[in-house]
């Protein structure tokens, strides 16, 4: 498995290559008409991203590209010729990546429709869908080396019912990676930090050598956000869990 070290040009924030983390000048809002305080708030963020500048530069669809990037910079996540499977694809930036970094098969999923990826195979749906499932493993030619999910669901606002919401979301993820993934395969998910991550974390160690966490600098440093990186899959121990997972 190839390894994605590089030349450091993040002034070694460990921030992804090609990244500008040092403080740069503010770029401030020429007007306010028409727009609430939340909007403001949020375009003032947007222009004074480094990850969003650098996501443009670069030709990423989004910022989260650079989560999976500094995932796989520490983890050693990608290689050539993997099997790629993206949950919540949209708007395409994780596949962008998987396919960058050598993945010949891969996969993205997703609700709501994403524009073509050179080198992905998109597919609009819930991946949950029986018959979607079913249309996996041929597109891919095998089973998966690697399942994603950065997939998160709409904010409530309420902290606990919105980590309750993400940890169930990931549960689901879990059991369709226990479904697809090859031997020794790995899976990412997002999950936000509150505690009854807890739940989901304990059949991962049943059916994977390794279970780690991380918060890659992409991740905002206000967000609650963390990833579970899983590898070393262990198939003959999954039969009795896929049923099982997100039950109380």
């Amino acid at each position: 498995m190839k390894r994605h070290g590089g030349d450091d040009k993040s002034g070694g924030s460990g921030a992804a290559p090609g990244v500008q983390t040092t403080r740069l000048q503010a770029v401030s809002l020429r007007t306010s008409r028409g727009r609430s305080q939340a909007q403001q708030r949020w375009l003032s963020r947007q222009l004074n991203d480094p990850y969003v500048l650098a996501a443009r530069k670069q030709g990423w669809r989004s910022r989260a590209a650079f989560k999976l990037i500094e995932l796989d910079d520490r983890f050693s996540l990608l290689g050539p010729g993997m099997r790629v499977v993206d949950l919540g694809a949209a708007p395409g930036g994780w596949a962008q990546v998987a396919v960058r970094r050598g993945a010949t098969e891969v996969v993205g999923i997703d609700l709501l429709p994403v524009e073509p990826i050179a080198g992905a195979t998109i597919l609009q749906g819930d991946f949950n869908d029986p018959e979607l499932a079913a249309s996996l493993r041929p597109l891919l030619g095998g089973p998966a080396d690697l399942v994603l999910s950065d997939m998160a669901p709409n904010t409530t606002g309420h902290a606990a019912t919105d980590h309750l919401r993400i940890i169930a979301l990931a549960e689901l993820a879990l059991a369709f990676a226990m479904q697809v993934l090859a031997p020794d395969g790995r899976f990412v998910a997002k999950v936000f930090q509150g505690g009854s991550e807890k739940q989901m974390l304990a059949p991962m160690k049943q059916v994977f050598a390794s279970v780690r966490h991380a918060k890659p600098p992409a991740s905002r440093k206000e967000s609650s956000e963390l990833y579970v990186v899983a590898s070393g899959f262990r198939p003959e121990r999954a039969a009795s869990l896929v049923d099982a997972i997100g039950q109380p």
